[in-house]
């Protein structure tokens, strides 16, 4: 936005102080003046009748010395009031250096005000903090953008590379060919819905309604019941009523992904998955835990990352496309949730999604 040049926050406070003290100055000295008038005069004129001095002396005695006061007040209002407005604007020249920085890109410079804490260093502060988070979260898109762009990559050289050895085998089984060709198509599919359902996540660019967690858990629990039974695992559920408000839809993806997870990423066979929802007074709780391999805490804390399967980036018949804690993590503070990661000492994980409850409807 162009703007009209103006005054500098410097000029104006110095202006203010010198103004402020000018206005001091002159009522000490009409208080000054009105004590002369009123005794003064009598005084002088007791001592010596006929010969005192009258209003007219004392003005043009009191009169330039006065002047002179406000001409001193008014250089020193103007030379001090400039010194202390520089001093008292310091941080904020720094927090200005800081932020035309950052609006050329530079995100790693920190202000770090010195001092006791004051309302400009709580700014400098907040600034820090946001300098901060802005920092890890342009990272965070970076390594996104570079991992998305592997994997919708991967696809397309898969398809390229079984398209050229068709073209030069014409004597090729096309049937063969038809279903890698289908199977790769359906995992970029997979791939770029789970990135449009990230973004839709992240945007909050839903409506809100009604939501019992229990329900979500009891359908995710059925619809993976086969993949359980497949893979020789148990699913255990304890349902209460947990209300809560939010995208029915989204919810229901969230627990799929977490229920799915727990299935697949389990004891080679005779596993087990606990599904459990509750209600607080403040929030609800859907939990899902599982058996498997032990966990380190430093290995559980990247696994929300997008594309992070287990301890590496490796495509297995079960690795899907690596966005399923990224997405659970997105909708969770898409709810103003909370999601935590806890590696059991049996081994395996347990996940906790907390969000608000619904607030109790009013019967009329």
């Amino acid at each position: 936005m162009n703007r009209a040049p103006g005054l500098s926050v410097r000029l104006k406070l110095t202006l203010s102080y010198a103004g402020f003290l000018m206005l001091a100055g002159a009522l000490l000295l009409a208080v000054v003046w009105v004590f002369l008038l009123r005794y003064v005069p009598d005084r002088a004129m007791r001592r010596a009748p006929g010969s005192g001095p009258n209003r007219s002396d004392l003005l043009n005695a009191f009169g330039p010395k006065a002047a002179w006061a406000l001409a001193f007040l008014l250089v020193f209002g103007l030379v001090g009031g400039w010194i202390l407005a520089g001093r008292m604007l310091a941080p904020l020249t720094r927090i200005t250096n800081a932020t035309r920085m950052a609006a050329n890109g530079s995100l790693s410079h920190r202000i770090r005000l010195e001092g006791r804490k004051d309302e400009l260093r709580e700014l400098a502060d907040a600034f820090d903090t946001m300098l901060a988070q802005l920092e890890a979260h342009v990272a965070e898109q970076q390594r996104f953008a570079a991992n998305a762009s592997h994997e919708l990559r991967t696809p397309l050289a898969i398809t390229q590379t079984l398209l050229d050895v068709a073209r030069n085998d014409p004597n090729r089984d096309t049937g063969e060919l038809v279903a890698l060709l289908h199977t790769v198509n359906i995992r970029a599919i997979n791939l770029i819905e789970a990135l449009l359902l990230l973004s839709r996540a992240d945007q909050r660019s839903f409506t809100r309604e009604d939501v019992d967690l229990s329900l979500t858990a009891e359908e995710a629990t059925e619809t993976l019941l086969p993949l359980a039974e497949k893979r020789g695992h148990t699913i255990e559920t304890s349902a209460e009523m947990a209300p809560t408000i939010g995208s029915h839809a989204l919810l229901q993806q969230m627990t799929t992904n977490l229920v799915h997870n727990a299935i697949v990423h389990n004891l080679p066979e005779q596993g087990t998955v606990w599904v459990t929802t509750s209600a607080h007074s403040k929030t609800v709780v859907l939990t899902v835990e599982n058996t498997g391999e032990k966990l380190t805490p430093g290995l559980v804390s990247t696994l929300v990352e997008p594309f992070q399967r287990g301890t590496e980036r490796i495509r297995s018949d079960h690795a899907g496309v690596g966005l399923g804690l990224a997405i659970v993590k997105s909708i969770t503070q898409a709810h103003d949730g909370t999601l935590t990661l806890t590696p059991r000492a049996a081994g395996g994980l347990r996940v906790t999604v907390q969000l608000p409850v619904a607030p109790p409807h009013t019967g009329r």
